[in-house]
């Protein structure tokens, strides 16, 4: 078992977080690099960036800690240094690839919302991913239920999932399984661990 209770698969490609040394799937980590001048570290969330990469686990308290010991210097190997808004700036970076993602998939007719679509596509086990608003109601999100082996995620608000869908607001969506997909979930677990949500189950089930 890895953080977050997830089970290791040998396909998966894993990293070494430079804080905790835990061997973990990269989807729990994030990826930084240097800046070009070699003096300021840069997380590249997209994992393309040119450059030795070292990589962290996506947690603030532990983002916190190789920010207060210097611990990115070591995994540069370099003198670097890190922005005073750095945790915000990977967490706005995140909030905004997630929602990209997911209005990609709703153009690719990959991602629904509301309640009623939403229970319809779990239903029928058309959902690989359920996706409710952090300040939507418990109430309400318990009545939904996580997918069978699927995920379930409560790091957006309800604007910013509404972002997706070209709403003001959306509380309720789901994804079907798909590459997409993949990167949503990737990309959401990385920001649940930035903004604290539970990444386990929506209120009111088990």
């Amino acid at each position: 078992m890895t953080r977050g209770g997830q089970t290791k698969d040998r396909e998966t490609p894993e990293r070494r977080c430079i804080v905790t040394g835990e061997v973990q799937p990269k989807q729990g980590l994030i990826r930084f690099v240097a800046s070009p001048d070699g003096s300021v570290v840069v997380p590249d969330l997209a994992e393309k960036l040119p450059g030795r990469g070292f990589w962290v686990t996506a947690d603030r308290s532990i983002l916190t800690k190789a920010m207060a010991k210097g611990l990115f210097s070591r995994g540069a190997k370099a003198s670097v240094t890190a922005p005073d808004d750095l945790l915000d700036m990977i967490e706005a970076g995140l909030a905004r690839r997630v929602v990209d993602l997911i209005s990609l998939s709703r153009k690719t007719g990959n991602a629904v919302a509301g309640f009623e679509k939403v229970k319809g596509w779990l239903a029928l086990g058309k959902a690989k991913v359920l996706l409710q608003a952090s300040d939507g109601s418990d109430r309400g999100k318990g009545k939904l239920w996580t997918p069978e082996g699927g995920r379930w995620f409560g790091c957006l608000t309800a604007s910013e999932l509404g972002l997706s869908f070209g709403r003001d607001h959306v509380i309720h969506s789901a994804l079907a399984p798909g590459g997409l997909t993949r990167n949503v979930i990737r990309d959401a677990s990385r920001l649940q661990g930035l903004r604290g949500h539970d990444g386990g189950t929506p209120a009111g089930k088990e």
